[in-house]
């Protein structure tokens, strides 16, 4: 993050910035990296919609759009700043998710297997033979050929016939 950027932001969002330093990512697990998503999203809605809300209202004063964003540019950098924070905490937020959803499924394979139940667990595991496959693109279900659009269109075809039918019986 540039200089200009830092100098702009206040202790509290200097300090939400920094939480989200790789180095600082690193030793979080999910929930408190879930927490801080939370956190720096809030902190980039706020900032978003201020700049909006603002620039919107500055519009009616300027009468050009142009004008109006450019005294704003200020907010608008904070919420870029959040931005690219949010990206790189989501990111780390699918990999920790990731990694304990595969611990869990870890574990529940862990526990069938003790229980001796016989029951495959969800999720793909094998009972050593090979699994059978379908050829791509085919199906068991059959495609419903009723679908909104359909029923609309046949409605449409109907009350159009019925106007005609009315127009020549009127006559």
């Amino acid at each position: 993050m540039h200089d200009s950027v830092w100098a702009m932001l206040n202790d509290t969002e200097k300090a939400v910035l920094r939480a989200t330093e790789p180095e600082a990512l690193d030793g979080l697990d999910e929930d408190e990296l879930s927490e801080l998503h939370d956190r720096v999203r809030r902190a980039r809605n706020k900032y978003t919609r201020l700049y909006r809300r603002r620039a919107a209202e500055q519009v009616d004063r300027d009468a050009t759009r142009g004008r109006a964003h450019a005294a704003h540019e200020r907010t608008l950098v904070k919420a870029e700043a959040f931005e690219e924070r949010l990206a790189v905490v989501s990111q780390h937020l699918a990999r920790a998710a990731k990694a304990s959803a595969k611990e869990l499924k870890a574990a529940r394979v862990a526990a069938a297997r003790r229980n001796g139940t016989g029951a495959a667990p969800r999720g793909g595991a094998t009972t050593g033979r090979p699994k059978a496959t379908r050829p791509t693109g085919t199906s068991t279900k059959r495609p419903s050929t009723r679908t909104p659009v359909t029923k609309r269109a046949s409605a449409s075809a109907r009350a159009a016939g019925r106007r005609k039918a009315a127009a020549r019986d009127a006559k």
